[in-house]
């Protein structure tokens, strides 16, 4: 159907909340996290090491497939569809997408949409769990291994996750958590390569499990450093989250992200019309097609163009110009208010 204008209202994209009184909270090392990230990170380059050397090439490509479905579960699951509810899903979808996340092993979602709504909201804070101002390390994989900043925890309790609260497949999952996460992101990738295809126990274990459980893991702490630290921003040149088109592929569309963080309501996640690369957008325009998905959010075009003049950064040597047929008409254009497109 042709995009038509909603009357749902949207995120304020000006309202910056206040920072943090205190910013020398000093941080402390989870011994528990830094223990087995050590152990699982020993196995996962084992598992590099055999991928070249004893791995019959069905668990490549096993790991592989396993990768994609994890990071499709963060990417259109936790990240777009419940975090930020940038479009709506059947039980279906929520199932799987709920089943390739738990693959993962990075917490339940419940947890890790309180914490990603939280890092929206007092980015670049101490608010932020993974705060870039914190440096590079600790926005990348430091976080997990430290405890959490007190006033971190404090903004968590205080957001609003009522909506997560209703839904029966989130809080299953936050519920039997620890009951679903061996089955699913352990059990399963090492024993079918075992039985379908007679891999033995090491290569299955270290490489499907092991292996591609920290590259999932990286792929999406990218997102956290490299997405924060270099790149463009050409609609916000405030905050430091940035677009950077090298990991917009591995992460399966999430690179853009300073336009992420103005428009974070919009389900491609990118202001490119063009979804060739965003396998995320892709997945989720596939799943509208069958009935499956319905009211994807997409931030109008005059609404991009007119923030990105007035707030992105305008040096041409680092972001790339608009065409000068869109540029003269910006500041005509009405202030968008609380609207927004959606495609169904």
């Amino acid at each position: 159907m042709a995009p038509y204008i909603g009357s749902e209202p949207t995120p304020d994209i000006d309202s910056i909340p206040d920072p943090p009184k205190k910013t020398s909270y000093l941080l402390e090392p989870n011994w528990v996290n830094i223990a087995f990230f050590s152990v699982v990170h020993c196995l996962g380059f084992y598992g590099l090491f055999l991928a070249g050397t004893s791995a019959k090439w069905p668990t490549l490509f096993w790991t592989w497939v396993l990768n994609e479905l994890t990071c499709l579960g963060l990417t259109a699951g936790a990240h777009r569809l419940w975090s930020h509810r940038s479009y709506k899903a059947r039980w279906p979808v929520q199932l799987f997408l709920m089943l390739c996340f738990t693959m993962g092993h990075q917490k339940s979602i419940y947890k890790w949409v309180r914490d990603h709504r939280i890092h929206h909201k007092y980015t670049d804070t101490d608010g932020d769990p993974h705060n870039i101002r914190r440096g590079f390390f600790f926005a990348h994989i430091g976080w997990i291994l430290s405890k959490k900043l007190p006033y971190t925890i404090e903004k968590g309790k205080l957001e609003d996750m009522s909506d997560l609260k209703a839904n029966p497949i989130v809080m299953f999952q936050h519920n039997h958590y620890y009951k679903i996460l061996p089955f699913v992101s352990w059990i399963l990738p090492t024993i079918v390569p075992m039985y379908a295809w007679n891999e033995s126990f090491v290569n299955s274990f270290c490489l499907a499990t092991m292996f591609r459980y920290i590259w999932s893991l990286h792929l999406t702490c990218l997102i956290n450093s490299v997405a924060h630290s270099w790149g463009n921003r050409p609609y916000d040149k405030s905050i430091c989250a940035v677009n950077n088109n090298y990991i917009f592929l591995p992460t399966l569309g999430e690179g853009w992200h300073n336009y992420h963080h103005v428009f974070p309501w919009d389900y491609r996640s990118v202001e490119l019309a063009c979804t060739k690369f965003n396998v995320t957008t892709v997945f989720i325009d596939l799943m509208a097609k069958i009935g499956l998905v319905s009211d994807r959010k997409v931030a109008p075009q005059h609404l991009v163009e007119k923030r990105m003049v007035r707030t992105g950064d305008r040096d041409p040597d680092y972001v790339v110009e608009l065409p000068k047929s869109k540029v003269r008409l910006i500041d005509e254009v009405e202030e968008a208010g609380n609207v927004l497109f959606k495609t169904d």
